[in-house]
């Protein structure tokens, strides 16, 4: 075949993502091993059934057709609505574009503040599409690590240390995926000052902020802020809706009226009738309450049934869907662990690595299963953990 185009080729250039691990555990439970999945964060449970009754009221309706490319009109307004709540800043519909899932707000913030050869920032732990998502905008990007003994907290000294001539943009996730840090406003306060005086974009990933184990402070909010912020969101994790694709970006009205021209050649709106549940979803704000409840559960029963183990150490997992564990006192190759744990006890977790070198020597585990499935799964790590250092001795 003719040869394709540099563009799409080093959106993952090396062919390996982190993702082994995953990929074999759910091999082997589909053939038939008795696998626990803690390695991807895909709710186990349906939308909740007045989204679907809604959607199916939608599809009977007639709601067939395109729709409007910036998302019809009373699907912006809803989403204006949760942004208000999500930032804490008014805001209004011409200052939301909807798209299809949190991705592809992620996608349009990037490919609207950075032009090929510019340059960003990445706050790690990251989100394992945020690297080849610069590298579809033929942007470069430095990777600023997190500390653990910190709590996984951005440092705006080292990230400021990051700033080049032709930096344009910072990108930040909080409630974070895979820590479960939830930033500080202090550490969020640093953040802004850094972009203010360098006139920096800051793009911030919240699609976790109704799952978080505190206060939800947005960057939008500080002072200056709101002109300069782009904050992406999704009704995946908040509403029980992964495989429904629908997310958005808000932003200064100026620049999402400039979006909208990303959706003419790309995604030419969303689909009508998932769309009209949405407004339904949002407006009456299904399952939002019942899933932040059943993380904070999960959250509670995976931590105490892990704590007081030997060499394992808790690091950030404050919200999210996810917690965060250091096990470089047993092992420091977190792949290795992860395998070996994987071989050994039939529990698949993700290697912390695979989301930047700030992670490395920790685990990351999926709240994304039931208490008992969680309890039996603590269980078989401490087992394999003091297996492990017997081994090792």
């Amino acid at each position: 075949m003719p040869k394709p185009s540099s563009r799409i080729s080093n959106i993952i250039p090396s062919g390996k993502d982190g993702w082994e691990v995953h990929f074999a555990a759910w091999q082997r439970k589909e053939a038939g091993e008795p696998v626990i999945m803690l390695s991807v964060g895909d709710h186990d449970f349906d939308t909740p059934v007045e989204t679907v009754e809604a959607c199916v009221a939608a599809v009977r309706g007639g709601h067939h057709h395109y729709t409007p490319l910036p998302g019809i009109p009373a699907l912006r307004d809803a989403m204006a609505r949760i942004s208000t709540q999500c930032t804490g800043v008014e805001t209004t519909a011409d200052e939301v574009i909807v798209t299809p899932g949190g991705q592809a707000a992620l996608y349009a913030a990037v490919q609207g503040v950075l032009d090929r050869g510019d340059h960003a920032i990445v706050v790690a732990p990251y989100y394992a599409t945020y690297p080849g998502t610069f590298r579809a905008a033929e942007a470069d990007f430095t990777v600023v690590e997190t500390r653990a003994a910190n709590g996984f907290q951005p440092d705006a000294a080292a990230i400021e240390k990051a700033v080049r001539k032709n930096t344009r943009a910072i990108l930040i996730n909080t409630p974070n995926n895979p820590t479960g840090a939830v930033y500080t406003r202090a550490a969020l306060e640093g953040l802004a000052d850094v972009c203010r005086r360098h006139d920096l974009w800051l793009l911030s990933d919240e699609v976790y902020w109704t799952l978080g184990g505190g206060e939800h402070v947005s960057p939008r909010a500080l002072p200056g802020m709101a002109e300069r912020t782009l904050v992406i969101n999704s009704m995946s994790k908040s509403h029980g809706m992964t495989g429904w694709r629908l997310g958005w970006l808000t932003g200064p009205a100026d620049f999402i009226a400039l979006t909208v021209n990303l959706n003419l050649v790309t995604t030419y709106g969303l689909t009508d009738f998932v769309s009209h549940a949405a407004i339904e979803a949002l407006n009456n704000g299904y399952g939002v309450r019942e899933i932040a409840e059943r993380y904070a559960g999960r959250r509670t029963v995976f931590l105490d049934a892990v704590r007081g183990m030997n060499d394992v150490t808790v690091r950030g997992s404050e919200g999210g869907m996810y917690a965060m564990l250091d096990i470089s006192a047993i092992e420091p190759d977190d792949e290795k662990f992860a395998w070996a744990f994987l071989d050994a006890e039939k529990v698949a977790v993700m290697p912390g690595s695979s989301f930047g070198e700030a992670a490395a020597g920790h685990i990351r585990i999926s709240l994304c299963q039931p208490e008992d499935v969680l309890r039996e799964a603590a269980q078989r790590l401490r087992r394999f953990a003091s297996s492990y250092r017997s081994k090792a001795a």
